[in-house]
C-alpha cells in the first residue's frame, strides 16, 4: 500500500523538464491566435470554436522535428477535422445529446487505435474527442453549417501545419544543423498484443459513454467536458497514475474556473477574448509536459473563453457546469481505471 501512495505522491507532485517547451507554446498560441483573430475581422466569431479545433493539431508532434512531425501532424489534422465535420453533422439533428454521447464513445475507441498505430504524443483520443463533442454541442447548427466547419477547422489545420514546418524551413534556408528530436516520456509502452489494444479502446468507450450519460441525466449542460475529463485517467499506464491525473484534472480545473470567472466579469470585448486566448495557450503548451495539474489551470480558461467567443452564455452557467461536469467525468474515468486495472497493470 505504501508504494502505491508513494507512487500516487510522486505522479501528483512531479515537475518534468522544460525540453524545449517554449517553442512549442509558441507555435501552439500562434496557430490559435491568428485564424481567431481573422474570425474576429471578417465578423464571424461563432466559428471561433472550428478554428480552435483545427488548431489542436499544432500540439502532436511537440518532441518530433522535420518529416516526422509533419506526418504526425497531417494524421492529426485529418482527425481534427474528420471530427469537427461528423460532431457538426450530428449537431444539426433534432436531438443531438444522446447520439454525440454514443458516437462520441466509438469515436474515442477508433481514435485510439490511429494514435497508438500513429504513435502519436500526445496520446490517446482527448483532443479529437473534444473537437468531435465540442463540435457536436455547439446550438443552433443546421446542416449547411456543417459544410462551414468543416472549411473552417481545415483552413485552421493547415495553418498550424504550415506553422509547425515553419523551423524546419527556416534551419534549412541559414544552413543550420537539424534538430534531434526529444525522447518521448510515455505513460506506457505499447504491447504487439491485440488484446491489449482491445482493452485500451473498451476503456475509453466505456469512460465516455458512462461520463456523457452521467452529465446528461443530471441535466447538467454542456455534458461534453464529463466525456473528455473521462479519458484522462484511463488513458495512463496504471491505476495509480489514472488516479493521480484524475486529481489533477479536478484540482487543476477549480483553480482554472476562478482565472475565467475573473476575466469574463470584466466582459471582455471580442479582441481582448483572442488575446487572453493567446496567452493562456501559450501557458498550457510550456507547462502540460511538466506538470499536468498546473496546465489545467490555463486550460480550463483556454476552454471556457473558447466556448464563450463562440456561443456565449451567462458566465455562472458556463463556470458551474465546467467545474461540476469535469469532477464528474475525472471521478468516472478513476472508476473505470479501477474495475479495469486487472486488465494488465500496464499496458507492456
Amino acid at each position: 500500500m505504501s508504494g502505491a501512495r508513494d507512487e500516487f505522491v510522486r505522479a501528483l507532485l512531479a515537475f518534468g523538464p522544460h525540453n524545449g517547451a517554449h517553442r512549442v507554446a509558441i507555435r501552439a498560441t500562434i496557430s490559435t491566435a491568428v485564424p481567431l483573430l481573422v474570425l474576429v475581422a471578417i465578423g464571424h466569431p461563432e466559428w471561433g470554436a472550428w478554428a480552435a479545433f483545427g488548431a489542436f493539431t499544432s500540439l502532436y508532434g511537440r518532441n518530433r522535428v522535420h518529416l516526422t512531425r509533419l506526418v504526425m501532424q497531417l494524421t492529426a489534422a485529418a482527425v481534427m477535422i474528420a471530427a469537427v465535420g461528423l460532431g457538426s453533422l450530428v449537431a444539426s439533428l433534432p436531438a443531438p445529446a444522446w447520439p454525440m454521447i454514443a458516437f462520441g464513445a466509438i469515436f474515442a475507441g477508433l481514435i485510439s487505435i490511429v494514435s497508438d498505430a500513429e504513435d502519436w504524443h500526445p496520446p490517446g483520443p482527448l483532443f479529437a474527442l473534444f473537437a468531435f463533442s465540442g463540435s457536436a454541442s455547439l446550438p443552433g447548427i443546421a446542416l449547411p453549417d456543417a459544410g462551414i466547419a468543416t472549411g473552417v477547422a481545415a483552413a485552421s489545420a493547415a495553418f498550424s501545419v504550415l506553422v509547425g514546418s515553419i523551423g524546419t524551413a527556416w534551419r534549412r534556408m541559414r544552413r543550420l544543423p537539424p534538430l534531434e528530436s526529444l525522447p518521448v516520456e510515455r505513460d506506457y509502452r505499447l504491447s504487439p498484443g491485440r488484446r491489449v489494444q482491445l482493452r485500451r479502446v473498451a476503456r475509453y468507450a466505456l469512460s465516455v459513454l458512462l461520463a456523457g450519460s452521467i452529465a446528461t441525466a443530471l441535466g447538467i449542460g454542456h455534458p461534453y467536458w464529463a466525456m473528455v475529463s473521462a479519458v484522462v485517467p484511463v488513458s495512463t499506464g496504471t491505476f495509480v497514475a489514472g488516479l493521480a491525473r484524475g486529481t489533477h484534472r479536478i484540482v487543476g480545473t477549480t483553480v482554472g474556473v476562478l482565472l475565467a470567472a475573473a476575466i469574463l466579469a470584466t466582459r471582455p470585448s471580442e479582441l481582448v477574448l483572442v488575446l487572453m486566448i493567446a496567452l493562456v495557450a501559450f501557458g498550457t503548451e510550456l507547462l502540460v509536459g511538466r506538470n499536468y495539474g498546473i496546465a489545467m489551470v490555463f486550460v480550463t480558461p483556454l476552454a471556457l473563453l473558447a466556448v464563450h467567443l463562440s456561443s456565449p452564455v451567462p458566465v455562472e452557467q458556463l463556470i458551474v457546469d465546467r467545474l461540476v461536469e469535469s469532477v464528474v467525468g475525472a471521478i468516472v474515468g478513476i472508476a473505470v481505471g479501477f474495475a479495469t486495472r486487472r486488465w494488465g497493470a500496464r499496458l507492456a
